[in-house]
């Protein structure tokens, strides 16, 4: 758990890897709700989409970069924006990794500002994003 005083912008949280797989994509899109056969069938995906395997989701990815955050933050504050952009496909067979860095802190507020990522195994980021915590003073 992070101490506001001792972060500075540039240092960076810990990477966590993911490695989804046919049923972790199954069970994720069941939760949501979300039937778009990219995310499960592979005939379908490659011969009709284009893709070259199953599409890894969107929302999946917010949520492992948003790990990213309460991991690193804990119980010291709380996550109060989120933001991200999908910029290029990930896809089922790919070892991903969502981490990110400090970009700066205000002292006013107690508030940080996270850049963040996913990666691709070429390093490539895929989805750029950014978040802001609150700290408790």
């Amino acid at each position: 758990m992070p101490d506001f005083d001792s972060i500075q912008p540039g240092q960076t949280l810990p990477e966590r890897e993911h490695q989804p797989t046919n049923a972790s994509l199954f069970y994720y899109n069941a939760a949501i709700w979300n039937g778009h056969r990219i995310h499960y069938d592979e005939t379908y995906t490659t011969q009709v989409e284009g893709y070259p395997a199953i599409v890894v989701d969107g929302p999946l990815q917010v949520d492992w970069v948003s790990q990213v955050v309460t991991a690193w933050l804990g119980d010291a504050g709380r996550l109060v924006r989120l933001n991200t952009s999908h910029r290029q496909a990930a896809y089922l067979g790919e070892t991903l990794r969502a981490g990110g860095e400090v970009r700066s802190k205000d002292p006013r507020t107690g508030e940080v500002t996270l850049s963040l990522y996913i990666k691709n195994p070429r390093g490539e980021i895929t989805t750029p994003g950014e978040a802001v915590v609150r700290f408790e003073r």
